[in-house]
């Protein structure tokens, strides 16, 4: 799950790392309420959107007048921002930040995130602040510094200070920094988040450190412990589908091809899509109906499938562990029925039940194509969509 800027900020506020004041805001006479009460002579007015690159897209301008400020948020407002994260369809802005402006002496980058290799937390920093951190790596990798934390321990001030000198930060605003990393790390555990970036962490003239940006995301299988993160979500930002697939319990994720897919555990899913464009295809999604598929989830999972028309096809891969080939074959049969299938559809089955599973498509009735191994399938889909 991912949260808007000015949602990160009032979390680490909590935690106590100092950030510029603003105020969020939906519209234009909102924005300038927002200017006037800040008071000062410059503001900023960021466009809200979970996605990152907003400036290079036109969402952050600097006001140095409340015309400004009216000026620009009617500008960012309602527009379609695209940036490298959101894909050339763009994402609309609803919301805005407006802030006080900040006087930028260095600009640098943070971040903590889960690092399954070690299994440990990863404290990053750079010198190289308000870049694009993937640039940074691919361009000079030796500008990101990495401290393992060992969650039994924390962030000990040794660490905080390796990073912060190493980055750069004046000695006289050290201890500043050091104290910011060990806030936004007890800020990323506590939550539950699997990244707390802040980028950039800036030094002000006045030596003082803070957060000028901020982006979290959270691990949605420890939301139910975090009521208050949960009321963040903003579902205007998320695939509609998507939204309607997690009711189900249906892990769905978009993509650009025509190939439907449906499978059971998460690695066969990325192995399905991966055989899918071997074969000279595209998949159109990822979905994972996980161990416990129902008929009902089985029909919904068609239903999300179906409602993206670009799907000219449908290859169901089922390896029957936990889940029997039978209730999968009993659910695709059905599913078929409601939706009134009118795409290929091409099923593999394997494992509990197997036999009995073709025997249900079999007796069906339904112009089911079968195939015994991943690559008979996708050679079949793949024909069927051709």
């Amino acid at each position: 799950m991912k949260i808007h800027e000015y949602q990160a900020k009032e979390l680490l506020r909590k935690y106590g790392v100092v950030t510029p004041r603003g105020f969020h805001t939906v519209s234009v006479d909102g924005a300038v309420k927002a200017a006037e009460e800040l008071g000062g002579k410059v503001w900023v007015v960021k466009a809200q959107i979970h996605a990152g690159g907003r400036g290079k897209g036109g969402g952050v301008k600097l006001a140095r007048s409340l015309d400004e400020v009216r000026q620009h948020a009617n500008d960012i407002l309602g527009m379609q921002l695209i940036t490298h994260q959101t894909g050339p369809e763009g994402q609309k802005v609803r919301n805005l930040l407006i802030e006080e402006g900040a006087d930028i002496k260095k600009e640098y980058y943070v971040a903590a995130l889960t690092d399954r290799a070690t299994q440990k937390v990863a404290m990053m920093a750079s010198s190289e602040g308000g870049m694009d951190i993937e640039e940074v790596a691919h361009s000079t990798p030796e500008k990101i510094l990495k401290e393992f934390v060992d969650p039994l321990v924390g962030l000990t001030d040794a660490q905080a200070e390796n990073l912060a000198r190493g980055i750069g930060v004046p000695e006289a605003s050290v201890a500043k920094a050091v104290d910011a990393l060990k806030r936004l790390y007890a800020c990323y555990m506590e939550t539950d988040a699997s990244l707390a970036e802040i980028n950039p962490l800036i030094l002000e003239g006045n030596g003082n450190i803070k957060a000028l940006d901020a982006k979290f995301n959270f691990d949605s299988n420890a939301l139910y412990r975090h009521p208050e993160i949960v009321d963040f979500r903003d579902f205007d930002e998320e695939d509609a589908d998507e939204i309607e697939a997690s009711k189900f319990d249906l892990a769905y994720i978009s993509l650009d091809g025509n190939i439907g897919c449906l499978v059971n555990g998460a690695g066969l899913a990325m192995a399905t899509m991966d055989t899918i464009k071997l074969f000279g295809a595209e998949p159109a999604n990822f979905l994972d109906v996980g161990g416990g598929a129902t008929t009902e989830k089985v029909t919904e999972a068609f239903k999300i499938m179906l409602k993206n028309p670009k799907v000219k096809g449908i290859l169901v891969n089922i390896f029957g562990g936990i889940m029997k080939c039978d209730t999968i074959a009993t659910g695709v049969v059905a599913a078929a029925k409601e939706v009134h299938l009118s795409v290929p559809l091409v099923v593999r089955m394997k494992g509990t039940n197997e036999d009995l599973g073709k025997k249900i498509l079999a007796e069906s009735g339904l112009p089911i194509i079968t195939a015994d191994t991943m690559a008979e399938a996708a050679t079949k889909i793949v024909a069927a969509v051709k």
